[in-house]
């Protein structure tokens, strides 16, 4: 039987997603169910889901996806290679899936598959850290290496979705997966562009919900009333601003230590964030104090969102060590119980079940809990914000 794996934040869950995953099984199997890895409750480019991840899970499952799990919170504020590590691995890892479904603005696996290839190679490898000690970037300095090996497909690394894409591709390649990838065109649409069709960008829509307005016309029709409900019940948007006073509370209470033991805290990076905490008023004044060309936004995003929440650059397993459940429909749940006898990671079909885990599976899923304490604070209504939702909440059957 076919299974599509679908690795997606839902940030929210828009029409490119819904054509996405309509996409996919039109490439595949008109009936092949679809299994989701999504960010939990804070995300890649470092900071908070506008929508809590049993929300945006639920509406995935909604619109087209037939499993949902979370991406434990050590990979989901990580670079884009160990995001996608540990995304691919996690989809691996469940016994079923048989294809990896990604867009991509090059909308073909040959160019996208040729870069993963020579950006894994050692030599090249090699070649970017040489690069690199000029001061220049690594996406520059990647980008610059893979234009010297393959000329002008080097360009494809411009945009984010290619980006991913080549990463998903080696994570594939260097766990020796069994998923077949596939990739669907990207719309137009992109990231950070804005447009003025149904098709809105992500960024766009946080956007307008951060202005007040509402975005129910640009959400799949089955999606709409949780928007509505998670608004109107004060749990959302959450906001880098809303949760600012949080932040800096709690980045103060850190140690210099603490810095340096961040993810992607090399080259003294650690200790200038540390002495930007100590001396600036705002998120975006720390940011703008140690930003240089060499260390782009997104990256300090990450390591201010990381500290906050207790996020090490070491001392976790390469692959997430458990798949919990977020949502999940009929037919979802007939191969959850064929996941059951072929799955290599424990699933957690309920939070109490993670009282079993021990070890490292035990300590992550503690710091993803944690996370959601944390991330409560950030909602509009006081009466929300209660401790130890994580504990309590059990996926969304449709």
């Amino acid at each position: 039987m076919n299974v599509i794996g679908v690795v997606g934040e839902f940030n929210p869950f828009h029409y490119g997603h819904y054509e996405h995953l309509l996409e996919s099984r039109r490439l595949i199997d008109y009936e092949a169910p679809v299994v989701c890895v999504m960010s939990g409750d804070f995300i890649q480019r470092g900071g908070p889901a506008a929508f809590c991840k049993h929300t945006r899970a639920e509406a995935a499952a909604l619109c087209g996806a037939d499993l949902v799990f979370e991406l434990p919170l050590p990979w989901c504020g990580a670079s884009a290679e160990r995001f996608a590590m540990g995304s691919v691995a996690l989809l691996d890892s469940l016994g079923v899936v048989t294809h990896l479904s990604f867009g991509s603005e090059a909308g073909s696996l040959a160019p996208l598959t040729a870069l993963a290839l020579a950006a894994a190679d050692p030599e090249n490898v090699a070649r970017v850290k040489k690069t690199m000690e000029g001061g220049m970037s690594y996406a520059a300095a990647r980008e610059m290496v893979l234009h010297d090996a393959l000329g002008e497909e080097s360009r494809l690394l411009q945009t984010p979705n290619n980006i991913l894409g080549v990463e998903y591709l080696k994570a594939l390649f260097a766990i020796n997966s069994r998923m077949t990838p596939i990739t669907t065109r990207r719309a137009a649409t992109q990231h950070d562009q804005f447009s003025t069709g149904k098709n809105r960008s992500a960024s766009q829509l946080r956007a307008m919900m951060e202005a007040g307005e509402d975005i129910g016309p640009y959400v799949p029709g089955p999606a709409r009333p949780l928007t509505a409900r998670e608004t109107t019940a004060g749990r959302g948007p959450v906001t880098m601003e809303s949760l600012e006073e949080a932040l800096l509370a709690r980045l103060r209470m850190l140690k210099q230590e603490d810095f340096c033991a961040l993810p992607d805290a090399t080259e003294g990076l650690g200790n200038r964030l540390y002495k930007a905490v100590r001396s600036e008023g705002s998120i975006q004044g720390i940011l703008s104090s140690v930003k240089t060309k060499r260390y782009p936004l997104s990256r300090l995003r990450r390591m201010v969102m990381c500290a906050a929440l207790g996020v090490q650059g070491s001392g976790y397993p390469e692959r997430p060590p458990y798949a919990r459940l977020l949502a999940s429909t009929e037919k979802g749940r007939a191969l959850l119980r064929d996941m059951g006898t072929k799955s290599s990671v424990p699933i957690i079909t309920k939070p109490a079940g993670a009282k079993e885990l021990s070890g490292p599976a035990r300590e992550i899923f503690e710091l993803t809990a944690n996370a959601r304490d944390f991330y409560v604070l950030g909602y509009p209504a006081a009466e929300e914000r209660a401790g130890g939702s994580d504990w309590r909440t059990s996926p969304a059957t449709l």
